[in-house]
């Protein structure tokens, strides 16, 4: 174990020994682990003994943070000459910076895993983007978490900011827990819809607070074990084990550990940096002058190398002529306050926005709605008919009403609605209606991403996001929301980007930090707009579709969804694919419009809905109750 000589200082992360020490002659190693979130630091003696460690936020600006640890740490060790070694997934950059030995993160964690807690049969490691677990019983096999930050630290702190509080305060909640919630883990943009309704419904905030933890120690032991047994000796490593108490309970619950069997080391989230100290091999011993010299020496270098895109809009007359081809592409309309006749409703209910359209007897559009849900989807809905009744002529008799989306059923039930449609078949419904040859559909909504293969009016082949929402219409709201701007504004930005930064596809947490370390090498907010714009093509496009051609994209292909009313996105499509696609006018809404056509032809000559009246839909009650 590591040495208890030296403790943890009250105000910070820095351990101090607690004399001074005379380390001229010693031989002294010095492992930095440089994570997603954070740099440690870790100088142990030849007996592996603790003689100094310290760990800072590195906010993506990982050159100041090491200076700033070096400097500290000077103070302590002096000019002793140091074997040092460098290991994390933001580490190599460093170890080039300095000329350091870089040792892989696997090989530092195996290390101090079995120098300092030879016992242990497996070891749980969370850090701020990262996860793993590592097998120790049979050799060595390594887990890790790939393309989802889900279940990590950062995870964490993103549902901890729908509480109104941190890690920390998220793990004083959780100490009065009652009951607990199921929680996506895998997805933190789902994760944050089963949060928000039970927010709504009153679920005490102890209750959330303990299941969202729950939800990390599922997320990490069925996404990364997949099976393997964890069994014996257990260790718990990283910073989010070593401080939040309630999150390693959920563990030793879910895994059923006694107190013999659970592995808890004394500074935990030192261990890989302490690792790549025991590990390193070098035979250049460092002071750490040096090391602040080296760092000075670099001048302006970048902390790392973003790469840049092509502007969406090279010039002012691209975005014109863009603009004027998509203005086209409208749906015959009507005003619902003028109408006279029966009337057809559709209502998608989706997993964050609810939308629903009326047309006529002619298939006219009379009325559309559009807005967020709220994690209501009753009241909502409500709304929606009060304003509905509140246009519409006293003569005017709904003929039919149909639902779609995550809220078909509930609405069917509560509203009386006629019949409720899959929303595969709604959207077809919609898209038709423009191009009655269509052969391709991709609908981006909130949290879903759904793209239609029509072969014949028929549809061929569905393809859906499953546990990951990168790229879809939250994706971009809640960076949007991060940078306090509306998430029109957002997209306006995008266009006038000259310099669009490569974000690549993955996870929303993961390109946190992406985003951040583009900043500080001068990306505006509209060259990170730009950027996330391409990451939601890319991600429908080779993540979702898994596309291998664009041949396969077909010759009539309508884009839909609110995400493409974008006109960033949209472009962002165009440019990639190479084609020229129809964006409905009324894209956000497609889901409902396609319902209410849907109604019209389920109507029959004189059908009348079975939907409750005004009153009745007004003095609807629903009892919330928690299970």
């Amino acid at each position: 174990m590591i040495s208890p000589k030296f403790e943890l200082v009250e105000n910070g992360a820095e351990l101090a020994p607690n004399v001074p020490l005379d380390l001229s002659q010693a031989h002294l190693m010095l492992g930095i682990d440089v994570g997603s979130t954070t740099v440690k630091l870790s100088v142990i003696d030849e007996d592996g003994t603790l003689v100094y460690a310290n760990y800072e936020r590195h906010h993506t600006d990982v050159r100041a943070t090491a200076r700033s640890l070096f400097v500290k740490a000077q103070k302590h060790i002096g000019e002793t000459p140091m074997y040092a070694a460098i290991t994390g997934s933001g580490g190599m950059l460093l170890a080039q910076w300095l000329d350091l030995e870089f040792v892989q993160e696997v090989i530092a964690s195996k290390r101090a895993v079995e120098t300092l807690i030879p016992q242990t049969d497996v070891a749980i490691e969370l850090g701020g983007e990262d996860a793993k677990i590592i097998y120790f019983d049979n050799g060595i096999e390594q887990r890790m978490n790939g393309t989802c930050a889900g279940g990590t630290g950062a995870f964490i702190d993103q549902m901890a900011s729908l509480l109104k509080t941190d890690a920390t305060g998220l793990n004083e909640l959780a100490k009065d827990v009652k009951q607990i919630y199921p929680i996506a883990s895998r997805c933190g943009v789902f994760a944050k819809s089963d949060v928000q309704p039970l927010l709504n419904e009153g679920a005490a905030p102890a209750d959330i607070a303990a299941s969202i933890f729950q939800a990390v120690a599922n997320q990490t032991v069925s996404g990364l074990a997949c099976g393997h047994p964890i069994r014996g000796y257990v260790a718990f490593l990283g910073g989010p084990l070593q401080y939040l108490s309630e999150l390693r309970r959920r563990f030793y619950i879910t895994l059923n550990l006694d107190d013999e069997h659970i592995v808890l080391p004394k500074n935990a989230h030192l261990f890989v940096a302490t690792g790549a100290a025991l590990a390193g091999e070098s035979d250049r011993p460092i002071t750490f002058t040096q090391v602040m010299e080296a760092l000075d020496n670099l001048k302006d270098i970048q902390g790392s190398e973003v790469a840049r895109l092509d502007p969406l809009f090279a010039t002012q007359q691209d975005f014109d002529d863009f603009k004027a081809r998509h203005d086209q592409e409208v749906v015959p309309k009507g005003q619902l306050a003028n109408y006279h006749g029966r009337v057809f409703i559709g209502i998608d209910a989706g997993s964050t926005t609810m939308k629903a359209a009326v047309v006529g007897e002619k298939g006219e559009l009379l009325y559309t709605w559009y807005d967020n849900n709220n994690g209501d989807i009753l009241g909502t809905a409500r709304k929606i008919m009060d304003s509905i009744y509140d246009e519409m002529p006293s003569d005017c008799i709904i003929g039919h009403v149909t639902t779609t989306g995550y809220g078909e059923g509930i609405l069917i039930e509560a509203l009386r609605a006629d019949s409720g449609e899959i929303e595969t078949v709604a959207h077809l419904r919609g898209a038709k209606a423009f191009v009655p040859d269509v052969d391709f559909i991709l609908d981006i909504g909130g949290q879903d991403m759904k793209c239609l293969q029509v072969k014949d009016g028929v549809i061929e082949h569905i393809m859906l996001n499953e546990a990951c929402s990168a790229g879809c219409g939250s994706f971009i709201a809640s960076f949007a929301d991060s940078m306090k701007m509306d998430v029109r504004e957002f997209a306006t930005a995008a266009t006038k980007a000259t310099l669009p930064v490569d974000l690549g596809s993955r996870c929303t947490v993961f390109m946190n930090s992406r985003v951040k370390q583009a900043q500080k090498e001068g990306a505006t907010i509209g060259d990170v707009a730009a950027g996330l714009s391409y990451s939601v093509i890319k991600n429908a496009l080779f993540k979702v579709i898994k596309l291998r051609d664009f041949s396969e994209i077909g010759e009539h292909c309508i884009v839909q969804g609110g995400t493409f009313m974008s006109d960033a996105t949209l472009r962002a499509f165009e440019l990639l694919t190479g084609r020229d696609v129809i964006r409905p006018d009324i894209a956000g809404v497609m889901g409902a419009y396609g319902a209410a056509l849907l109604a019209r032809d389920r109507a029959g000559i004189d059908g009348v809905s079975t939907l409750l009246d005004r009153e009745s839909i007004d003095n609807l009650q629903v009892k919330l109750t928690n299970t």
